[in-house]
């Protein structure tokens, strides 16, 4: 018996066939929305000019072709290669499935990250859409091969290659934007990190002087605690016990004291100039600092307003001397050279601190390499903690200036409680997430992609008309003009289409039609009139074959406007 046990199934979210990868729900409704778009604007192409889509396809395929284009362009995001070059080869068939193209075009190409495969797809959508265009011309009546192939180079171009070429670039714009906003967001989570770390080391700062002062109290109520001891064995030996008991309680706090802040580690001898003791923080403790710096070669001066701190509490005291220490150690680092003052004002409630240098004689480089840059972290947690605040920025003067207030006496517990972060960094990265954001870049999209479509139409229609222009004297030159004997099939391929303008103008000042015609076919008159006369000619067909071919003139009434003429 198998002791595998079996795999568990893991929950996955379907994919819906309207969404690209990665992106959540199903988008039913974006969906049904697109779609009746997608039929409006197959409508729209399809109506624009009756006169070209009636020489551009035949009214029964465009229907059911036109719904295949719309399904495929719902499909775009999920299968955005197929979808492009479907619709692509459609459109060789139907033109009206254009603009659908141009929008499956641009989906793609913002989607495709290599180059080379966006090459490649837009080269085989035109490719697909020239050898469809091509095959089914002479089968849907739109002419020879060559002008299949004209009239789908210049679909492609407008509808493929630009559409491609701007997807290419919102493509490239979307992934640069995302991948700055991945880099804002990584070196503000970073920032965020760094003065965590600042804090968290602040804090051990604190307890392990904490730990130095009260394990030299305590190692002194031990050795006193051992002294009586040893008195009391002969002249109280019953108070012995008492005194062997306060010595073994005050060994033991000691050693717990150990291994509760033991964790911290060394700190690199980051506790000041020598070690901290009950004068930490005092007029001549801060007077020691200054002058210190005067021997690094620093203009400094104190300027103390008030009495001195040795009544204050320890933790108050040594927060003053952080603070003065830490500043002029950025001084020293920063700004040396620049002359320092440091103010220390004690009032009865409140100990305020300032310390303040002007700029430096030489400006030195940006980065020095001599500070980590989260001292000011650490003292803004040291003082927030006592329940105090402290500001520090550049001065008007080019200098910089720190200044921190703090309670002269925080009561008890004051260390315990939590420090508001620092807000000063930069401002939050703009998530795509945010609605109002949402809102204004979808309604910018739809106004941006509705431009893109006019654009696009026009330059359709622009290039249409040139080649349907031109169809009469490159598609339809021949080099074997129509003569008697011909079959339908040969003429047609030699010359236009029946016009039903030419018709109408032939009709009552055409000569004589042979008796033995059974129809007559009468192509688009492509010549210039002259003497306000229109040459057209006549191919008079028994069966299907011509047994006459009839040149005359009639007269121009009105000039040809929109590729319709009427006559008299």
């Amino acid at each position: 018996m198998s002791s595998s046990a079996l795999p568990v199934s893991e929950h996955h979210t379907p994919r819906s066939l309207f969404a690209e990868p990665g992106e959540q729900g199903r988008q039913l409704w974006r969906a049904a929305g697109e779609a009746v778009l997608a039929a409006v604007l197959v409508l729209l192409t399809y109506s624009v000019d009756s006169g070209i889509h009636t020489r551009l396809g035949v009214g029964w395929p465009a229907v059911p072709l036109g719904a295949v284009g719309v399904a495929l362009v719902l499909v775009r995001r999920r299968y955005p290669v197929a979808a492009l070059v479907g619709l692509a080869a459609l459109m060789g068939v139907v033109p009206c499935v254009a603009l659908l193209t141009a929008v499956a075009a641009h989906t793609a190409t913002r989607q495709l990250r290599t180059p080379r495969r966006r090459f490649g797809v837009l080269l085989g959508a035109a490719a697909a859409a020239m050898l469809t265009c091509a095959a089914f011309a002479p089968v849907l009546e739109l002419g020879s091969q060559l002008f299949g192939l004209a009239l789908a180079a210049v679909l492609a171009v407008a509808t493929v290659v630009v559409p491609g070429l701007v997807g290419t670039a919102a493509g490239q714009s979307d992934r640069l934007l995302r991948a700055l906003r991945e880099r804002a967001a990584a070196a503000e989570e970073a920032r965020r990190l760094a003065d965590s770390e600042s804090r968290m080391r602040e804090r051990s700062r604190i307890a392990a002087e904490m730990h130095d002062l009260l394990g030299h109290r305590l190692s002194l109520v031990s050795l006193h605690a051992g002294g009586l001891e040893m008195a009391l064995l002969k002249e109280a030996p019953e108070l012995r016990d008492e005194a062997a008991v306060v010595r073994r309680t005050t060994r033991d706090a000691m050693q717990e004291l150990r291994e509760v802040l033991g964790v911290l580690g060394p700190l690199g001898g980051d506790t000041g100039i020598g070690a901290l003791t009950d004068a930490t923080g005092t007029r001549a403790d801060v007077e020691a600092l200054v002058e210190e710096s005067r021997g690094g070669g620093i203009p400094a001066e104190l300027v103390w307003e008030g009495p001195d701190l040795d009544a204050r509490p320890a933790r108050v005291r040594r927060a003053v001397h952080r603070v003065v220490r830490e500043s002029l150690t950025n001084v020293h680092r920063y700004a040396a050279g620049a002359h320092v003052t440091v103010t220390v004002r004690h009032t009865g409630e409140r100990v305020e601190v300032r310390v303040r240098n002007g700029a430096p004689p030489t400006r030195l480089p940006l980065t020095t390499g001599l500070g980590s840059g989260r001292g000011l972290t650490g003292m803004r947690e040291r003082v927030a903690l006592l329940g105090g605040d402290l500001e520090a920025g550049p001065t008007p003067g080019g200098g910089f200036a720190v200044a921190a207030g703090l309670p002269a006496d925080p009561g008890p517990g004051a260390e315990t409680v939590e420090a508001a972060p620092d807000d000063s960094g930069p401002v939050a990265v703009d998530e795509p997430g945010s609605g109002l954001s949402v809102l204004q870049r979808r309604i910018a999209g739809a106004v941006t992609g509705l431009l893109g479509l006019v654009g696009v139409s026009a330059m359709m229609l622009f290039g249409v008309l040139l080649v349907n222009h031109s169809r009469y004297d490159l598609a339809y030159r021949s080099p074997q003009p129509p003569r008697v004997g011909m079959t339908r099939e040969q003429v047609q391929r030699a010359v236009a289409l029946d016009d039903p303008a030419s018709r109408a103008a032939a009709a009552g000042r055409e000569p004589p039609r042979p008796g033995s015609a059974t129809d007559c076919l009468y192509p688009y008159a492509g010549g210039k009139p002259e003497h306000g006369r229109l040459e057209i000619v006549r191919y008079c067909f028994r069966s299907d074959t011509l047994i006459a071919i009839d040149r005359f003139t009639v007269p121009l009434v009105t000039e040809p406007h929109g590729g319709r003429r009427t006559h008299d």
